[in-house]
């Protein structure tokens, strides 16, 4: 299975951590956050990652040679403009696309500074079963930034903070849910993205639900997960590790 990890943020809110190296090599319990999730997905069976790149590069890359891809087959993209989430797999999309005969194959995606103990398998099995574009785990939790999903768990909208609520896709019922950071997504997804430039992938999904596509959500409340996008979360999860609530 391949993947692709999404780590060209320039961690602004981690300085002066961040100063002089990128948020992926942040590290939690004596490991980077790149350690961690490329462990995690070779544990599940990944082989193949692709991973987007931006602020100091070149720290990136000397660490993976020094870790030898970590036994995976990592290819880089480099993004001398950053092109936030959709952008940066839109770009990426190649890795994905290259080989006909794996076209059907679904691939995982997953920010680096997150953490969870999700399990990838349910996520996929979900995704396959139910004949998913792109399935995206999602937690009953406090965020100001909420999809809305409505029956059998697909994608209808969005709710922000402050903002009316953003309905491309009509339901009786709408349920408000946040976004992990992890997602399965069908290579075909992206052959249709038409959307350019920087940009979120939710804007696509919301954008491909209210034409019919099934963007799918899946619940994965009962796992350990933690954005790690400030210095206090970092602590919170050293704590968390020490405890043994993730490895």
């Amino acid at each position: 299975m391949r993947a692709m990890v999404l780590a060209a943020g320039l961690g602004t809110r981690l300085k002066p951590l961040t100063d002089d190296r990128p948020k992926a090599l942040v590290e939690i319990g004596g490991r980077t956050l790149l350690e961690i999730t490329l462990t995690r997905l070779r544990e599940f069976g990944v082989r193949e990652v692709i991973m987007n790149v931006h602020h100091l590069p070149s720290r990136i890359l000397e660490y993976l040679k020094a870790h030898r891809n970590f036994g995976m087959h990592v290819e880089v993209s480099r993004e001398d403009v950053l092109l936030d989430t959709g952008g940066g797999l839109k770009k990426a999309g190649w890795f994905f696309l290259e080989d006909s005969t794996r076209d059907e194959e679904p691939f995982l995606v997953h920010n680096v500074d997150v953490i969870s103990t999700i399990d990838f398998g349910r996520l996929v099995e979900t995704h396959k079963k139910q004949l998913a574009l792109a399935t995206l785990a999602v937690q009953r939790r406090e965020s100001s930034r909420q999809l809305l999903f409505g029956e059998r768990m697909q994608l209808c909208g969005r709710r922000v903070a402050k903002k009316e609520d953003e309905i491309t896709r009509a339901a009786s019922k709408l349920e408000p849910l946040a976004f992990t950071g992890i997602h399965v997504i069908s290579p075909r997804l992206l052959t249709m993205i038409c959307e350019e430039g920087a940009f979120s992938i939710i804007d696509a999904y919301l954008r491909l639900a209210g034409q019919g596509e099934r963007i799918q959500g899946c619940r994965v409340d009962e796992y350990y997960w933690r954005d790690l996008g400030k210095p206090e979360q970092l602590q919170a999860a050293e704590e968390d590790w020490r405890e043994g609530k993730f490895k």
